[in-house]
């Protein structure tokens, strides 16, 4: 893997951008969990006969922003990104056609999009989206549960890498 160049959080940041700051190092570490590999080994299945792969893992991310960032908390109807009624869960199912170049681009730009829809909103913003119990989401809460997400599917990266190369570390 190449030298870590992701930013630490603040120690001492006002939560909004502690919370800013965690994501951002969760989403560099995804990055950084992926970097130098060719297509070939991104879509290389950690454990068959699993189709857990690096870059399912990146689109998956990439369909976690778009669904919390601007679905729920700005209310767009927004389709999926590689999922389909028939295989919800597509962004894990990667052929040989399916590439980093792709993906990565998709993933960046729904960052962006998460980025642009959180402007000029305060913590407490409530979402145009509910809840299963009818109730909206904080601004807040999806940072938190977006942190959890990405640290969560970090530490998966963490194994599948070391498996693809030997990496560790980052």
């Amino acid at each position: 893997m190449t030298t870590d160049e992701r930013t630490s959080p603040a120690l001492d940041a006002a939560e909004r951008e502690m919370l800013e700051g965690w994501l951002d190092y969760h989403r560099a570490t995804l990055a950084a969990k992926c970097a130098g590999l060719s297509d070939e080994q991104l879509r290389q299945a950690s454990v068959p006969p699993s189709e857990f792969t690096l870059l399912g893992l990146v689109r998956h991310l990439a369909e976690n922003e778009r669904g919390w960032f601007r679905e729920v908390l700005a209310g767009e109807e927004v389709p999926p990104l590689y999922g389909t009624p028939e295989d919800p869960d597509g962004e894990f199912h990667v052929t040989e056609e399916d590439t980093w170049e792709e993906a990565r681009t998709t993933w960046l730009a729904e960052i962006e999009a998460a980025r642009a829809n959180v402007a000029g909103l305060g913590l407490d913003s409530l979402s145009a989206g509910l809840s299963r119990r009818g109730e909206p989401f904080s601004l807040r809460w999806i940072y938190t549960h977006m942190i959890e997400e990405y640290a969560r599917h970090n530490g998966h990266a963490d194994l599948v890498r070391e498996r693809i190369d030997g990496a560790t570390g980052v």
